[in-house]
């Protein structure tokens, strides 16, 4: 069997795609509340986030923590479902200190229209005459033109900040995969390009826990619904205003990227055969160990691309109700 003999550089392998993957999820899901903080204190108000939101979530976080530490997924990942725990109880204590102790999501207000509505009825008796009314019509198309220029140039504003805050999020991900891989090399060069982080799942071989399922599932549960009173709040508003994109926007990017880690996993009886050449892996064996590894892993594949879905429908709901003007 011929010697292996490890490059010095980087490779891009199924390892390292899972690797790279990972780390820009976790580089999402670090700062993907910080958006919504940010946004309730520039107005001084949580009324456009849903309270029930926020604690379905919480529970998910909670269930997921339970899940990932009876499953024996690697300690890095239970710290931060610890740490997303931690941010929910952030987030959640703003909004009540906003809102008032109360999961009562804030009524749509009526103020706006009722003002609406007494000013027009009331606009023929403090004009002069019909030319004044038509006077003041023309004023007011006039004026219409440049708001809708500015709303156009701040809606493209939003978007390029939204996109490079993104796009520097995931390159941090990316940065720090690449920086604890070149870690990895100098402390163990004799690994060769073995250096990835395996779970407990890879080194041990893949293991099914029944009640770490259980929290598992309940979690995904719990993450799906979690969207749901989101989504009619924003209805029953006709809006998505002081709700952030950029909120959502990471919570996609992370879902979508931690999706991609699990199904880039390669059978040890494979990286074998990467490593050292020849015919590693028995019969079947390459198959049977990647089924039952996505098996372990599907509670988790079903919370992430089940909530990336909703969380699109809360895209749209950005895309219809600021197209409307609300």
């Amino acid at each position: 069997m011929a010697m292996y003999h490890p490059s010095h550089g980087l490779s891009l392998d199924v390892d390292a795609l899972s690797g790279i993957c990972g780390s820009v999820s976790i580089a999402c899901w670090i700062v993907v509340f910080s958006p919504q903080v940010i946004e309730n204190f520039r107005r001084g108000s949580a009324d456009g986030l849903s309270l029930v939101f926020i604690v379905i979530w919480l529970l998910g976080d909670v269930f997921n923590i339970i899940g990932a530490v009876l499953q024996g997924v690697i300690p890095t990942m239970t710290i931060l479902a610890v740490y997303y725990t931690f941010a929910d109880v952030v987030l959640l204590g703003q909004c009540f200190y906003y809102h008032g102790f109360t999961l009562s999501d804030a009524q749509p207000s009526s103020n706006e229209d009722t003002i609406a509505d007494e000013a027009t009825e009331e606009s023929p008796l403090l004009s002069d005459g019909n030319s004044s009314g038509r006077s003041s019509s023309r004023s007011a198309v006039a004026d219409a033109e440049p708001l809708a220029s500015k709303h156009s140039i701040s809606s493209l504003r939003t978007v390029l900040f939204n996109t490079t805050a993104l796009i520097l999020v995931c390159a941090a991900g990316v940065a720090g995969w690449a920086v604890s891989m070149g870690s990895a090399r100098n402390k163990y060069p004799h690994r060769g390009q073995d250096t990835s982080t395996t779970t407990i799942l890879e080194s041990e071989g893949v293991r099914f826990d029944l009640w770490g399922q259980v929290s598992g599932y309940l979690s995904a549960a719990l993450y799906l619904g979690s969207r749901v009173p989101q989504l009619l709040l924003n209805y029953r508003r006709k809006s998505t205003e002081g709700v952030s994109m950029l909120f959502f926007l990471f919570a996609c990017a992370g879902n979508l990227t931690y999706v991609l880690s699990i199904f880039a996993y390669e059978p040890e009886c494979a990286k074998l055969e990467r490593a050292y050449g020849g015919s590693q892996c028995e019969q079947g064996e390459w198959e049977e160990e990647y089924k039952r590894y996505i098996l372990v892993n599907t509670s988790w594949l079903i919370g992430s691309a089940g909530t990336l879905l909703l969380d699109c429908m809360i895209f749209a709901q950005f895309w219809i109700y600021r197209k409307s003007g609300k």
